[in-house]
């Protein structure tokens, strides 16, 4: 998260297209592989939206979306988390789908259903995943929607955000039929693997003209060595009294406002372990247009 703010702040480049004039939509995925792990309480009364969406996702969408803080320090960023949050507009039920693992495979290994974890209900309706579309009113990201998802026993384990940028307004290639353009597309990689990709279109050698979308790539280990975990980090700041990566009672009260109408949730769908969701989260971005980015194995994504 603290990355996420220097890659922004510290790159003019960047921080001059995070726009709604440049930017189409931004993704944020939490992925986990783990089922319930023992959790099967909590589980059973908390749920991925309480568990996940209203700290984790919601904590990234305002770290995404914040203004540029008067100072680098913990009250004047926590004052631009809260306006962040204070300008969603109201979720409805239909910006939300929610999904329940069944058996399946991850990475060539048989792993039990939800249901079929120790000291779940055998009628279980809690959901483990929760994808949900939301608008930032205001005046930086009017009508730029954010995805955000997270769920268990997905492909991999995974956190990252990917901002999709527009397409040029009028196409010089269109006398080309190999030539279809697509999005730039910026992934921040948060964990495992720490580190950034930009997709960007290049042109193939030789006849016809051909595009080919290319990366730039950037890790952390590959730089510096690898990232301590979290919870080092977190730890050290408790010590050193760092309050930057806390959240404050109003930024939580915020995001409960968003979430609150939502506990009387939808209809949860089922999804087979070691996918990426319910197919009815492919709703949510082709309403406009949109498809969800695929994380690759070790960094970056693929486009479906």
């Amino acid at each position: 998260m603290q990355n996420l703010q220097d890659f922004r702040f510290a790159n003019p480049i960047y921080e001059t297209l995070w726009n709604r004039d440049r930017v189409e939509s931004v993704q944020i995925t939490v992925a986990e592989t783990l089922g319930r792990e023992g959790r099967a309480g909590y589980s059973e009364e908390a749920g991925a939206l309480r568990d996940m969406g209203q700290n984790h996702l919601t904590q990234l969408l305002a770290l995404t979306a914040m203004e540029i803080p008067g100072a680098f320090e913990a009250d004047a960023i926590r004052h631009e988390k809260v306006k962040v949050l204070r300008s969603v507009a109201p979720v409805t039920p239909g910006d939300v789908v929610l999904g329940q693992y069944t058996r399946g495979q991850i990475e060539g290994q048989d792993v039990p259903g939800y249901r079929e974890e120790a000291g779940v209900a055998p009628d279980s309706r809690v959901e483990t995943f929760v994808a949900v579309k939301v608008q930032v009113a205001n005046w930086r990201w009017h009508g730029v929607p954010f995805y955000l998802r997270t769920g268990k026993r997905l492909p991999r384990r995974v956190t990252q955000v990917a901002v999709t940028f527009r397409c040029p307004p009028v196409s010089v290639f269109q006398p080309f039929d190999a030539c279809e353009i697509h999005s730039n597309v910026l992934v921040l990689t948060l964990q495992p693997d720490e580190g950034f990709d930009l997709h960007f279109e290049v042109k193939m050698p030789g006849q016809p003209l051909t595009l080919q979308t290319q990366r730039l790539h950037f890790r952390y280990a590959e730089a510096f060595a690898p990232l301590p975990d979290a919870y080092e980090t977190l730890l050290l700041d408790i010590v050193a009294g760092d309050q930057t990566l806390f959240v404050r009672a109003d930024e939580v009260e915020a995001a409960w406002r968003l979430y609150t109408p939502l506990l009387e949730p939808p209809p949860v769908h089922s999804y087979p372990a070691g996918t990426w969701g319910p197919s009815a989260a492919e709703g949510l971005p082709a309403q406009e247009g949109h498809r969800w980015c695929v994380p690759e194995a070790r960094s970056g994504h693929e486009r479906q």
